[in-house]
């Protein structure tokens, strides 16, 4: 509910929103109805002589004053705005006394209408009832025909108002949309940077660990006095691996654009690629970027620790087709030799991403010991699909 005293929204007052055809209509409309009123006072007021200059006068002055009674509203100027509507009165008054009555009227009336329309409720009241109260004061009509007068001019008035007020409540919901839209879309492009980030992170995080565990033994073969062969065996992998992650990070900003291929046939190749057995159950069904790529990386980080902590382990990896998700579940048989300096290379953060990552697509990671009936570890991802 707006106060009495308060003044109509800025986007109310100025014509912001208003399409140019709306305006050259209102325009046009103001000079048919100005056209009219001068009109109606040369017909029915006699003016001689001079009397054409004073009403050439008065008219010129009445524009001057709702005009800059439009721009001191604009500014929310009170005092300055009424004293513009009672130069529009005064002109009233003086054309009252020269006895150009019709001429008289038609300033009161405007003055009424745009005070109401304009100024804070309780001042345009005030002024229109202070202008309406000389129309009546002055009127030759029958008191129901000026009393209709004074209503008219009130409620045309105050419908300007509500027009006005509407249209300002629609440019500013605009405006609030406009800017809505901007920050949804400058936050879309924020989160797409930090999924780009994240996956260009996660795919140099697990190709360097590899290169690591490579280089790691690697390094072991040459304090032990390895043969060279296999030193350079070593050092080869690494270089692989180092040609895979270039590879894998084309391949995963592929994947965000959706060209990716099925998730099921890029385990069938890195489960052959590491000697990994691999079923698939479920109805084969195409899953969604994220969910793929999450599938992919988790696949890789319990594959490279496998590596690491459990270098010649049996692994076996089960992906699922479940309801409305899929499930990876890569599994160890534990290690068959002791690991040295391969278990502590690296970081130490795999898991914790992995499962930041389940997180972030409203899935779940479970990582531990394979349980008490066997040796080995047991890495298990579902993620919503």
């Amino acid at each position: 509910m707006q106060s009495w005293t308060e003044w109509p929204a800025r986007e109310a007052l100025a014509p912001v929103g208003v399409p140019q055809a709306r305006r050259m209509i209102s325009w046009a409309v103001r000079i048919v109805f100005g056209c009219m009123f001068l009109w109606g006072v040369l017909h029915q007021d006699m003016f001689r002589g001079w009397g054409y200059g004073a009403l050439a006068a008065g008219v010129l002055l009445g524009v001057v004053a709702v005009w800059q009674y439009r721009l001191t509203t604009l500014g929310m100027r009170l005092w300055p705005s009424v004293g513009w509507l009672g130069v529009l009165g005064a002109v009233g008054v003086l054309a009252e006394a020269g006895g150009a009555h019709t001429a008289a009227t038609g300033m009161w009336c405007v003055c009424g209408g745009i005070a109401i329309e304009r100024l804070p409720l309780a001042y345009g009241f005030a002024v229109a009832a202070a202008a309406m109260g000389m129309y009546a004061a002055t009127s030759t009509d029958s008191p129901a025909g000026t009393a209709l007068t004074v209503g008219l001019v009130g409620l045309i008035g105050y419908t300007l108002r509500l027009d006005e007020e509407a249209r300002g409540a629609g440019f500013r919901l605009l405006a609030q949309e406009r800017a809505a839209r901007s920050a949804e879309a400058e936050s879309a492009a924020l989160a797409e940077r930090a999924r780009i980030a994240r996956e260009i992170h996660d795919v140099l995080a697990h190709s360097l660990s590899a290169q690591m565990v490579h280089l790691e033994a690697a390094r072991l073969l040459i304090e032990g006095g390895g043969e060279r062969e296999q030193v350079l065996e070593r050092v080869a992998a690494a270089r692989r691996m180092a040609r895979s992650g270039l590879a894998e990070t084309r391949q995963a900003l592929s994947a965000l654009r959706g060209e990716i291929a099925q998730v099921e046939d890029f385990l069938r190749e890195v489960a052959a690629a590491e000697g990994a057995e691999l079923e698939v159950t479920g109805e084969p069904r195409r899953v969604p970027a994220e969910a793929g790529l999450a599938v992919r990386r988790v696949a890789q980080e319990a594959l490279t620790n496998v590596r690491k902590h459990a270098p010649g382990a049996r692994v076996e990896m089960r992906f699922a087709y479940l309801e409305g998700e899929v499930e990876l579940l890569v599994r160890d048989s534990g290690a068959r030799r002791p690991v040295g300096g391969l278990a502590v290379s690296g970081a130490g953060y795999g898991l914790i991403g992995m499962r930041e990552r389940a997180e972030l697509l409203g899935g779940t990671l479970e990582a531990g010991p394979a349980g008490t009936d066997r040796e080995g570890f047991v890495v298990r991802l579902r993620v919503p699909v």
